[in-house]
């Protein structure tokens, strides 16, 4: 049953990848925020190569990994453009910190819990994530990027996994930190999806003002 879940939440993840590098190529930008990609980028290259994860989560990993590369392009394509006030070689150089800092905090919460399933720095990064998709809405003042699908679909595939691992692994029975993650995770989500129907509906309104791309 836990494997079950867990292929359903890797389902619905990776429908919302698919539908944020296709919206990140309509509207020339890239759809998840940086900090959130460069932890994503970190946990799935370390628990697909350096700490494999068993079938099925391995194979889910390394598709998740090839979607964050397309991702990490686009970012590297257009994310300066999201930071007008920033020099291009500054971006950039802050962009290969982040990703350094970004794995290193992955490799020591992995060792310092002695979590080889990730759970810990997945449902963390998880929460981190939900709270910065509502960030990036805010910041650029459209939907540019991203969409009701793509917020609804992270939603349910967090949710499922979440689900999998409170009520089937009892790894982590009686865990506080765990739990807390879930029900704020879920919380957050909850709250983009609702700001991206409450944006869609306004830009949709006759005179409505939208972004166009830069």
């Amino acid at each position: 049953m836990f494997d079950a879940i867990l292929v359903g939440s890797g389902v619905l993840w990776t429908l919302a990848y698919l539908l944020i590098i296709r919206q990140g190529f309509l509207d020339r930008t890239y759809g998840m925020p940086a900090a959130a990609l460069c932890a994503n980028l970190s946990w799935e290259f370390l628990f697909s190569f350096v700490y494999p994860h068993d079938l099925p989560q391995r194979a889910v990993n390394v598709v998740w990994f090839s979607f964050d590369l397309v991702i990490l392009f686009q970012l590297l394509l257009y994310g300066s453009r999201e930071f007008a006030g920033l020099p291009k070689r500054g971006f950039y150089s802050g962009l290969a910190l982040a990703l350094a800092t970004a794995f290193c905090i992955i490799l020591a919460v992995t060792l310092e819990f002695d979590d080889f399933d990730g759970a810990y720095s997945a449902f963390g990064q998880n929460l981190m994530m939900s709270i910065l998709f509502i960030t990036m809405l805010y910041a650029r003042g459209s939907l540019r990027g991203q969409s009701v699908s793509i917020a609804v679909l992270k939603m349910g595939g967090t949710a499922l996994a979440s689900f999998a691992f409170y009520f089937f692994n009892p790894q982590y029975d009686g865990s506080v930190l765990l739990p807390f993650l879930y029900v704020a995770t879920l919380i957050f989500d909850g709250v983009y999806v609702g700001a991206t129907v409450a944006w869609t509906r306004h830009e949709r309104r006759p005179g409505a003002k939208r972004h166009n791309p830069r």
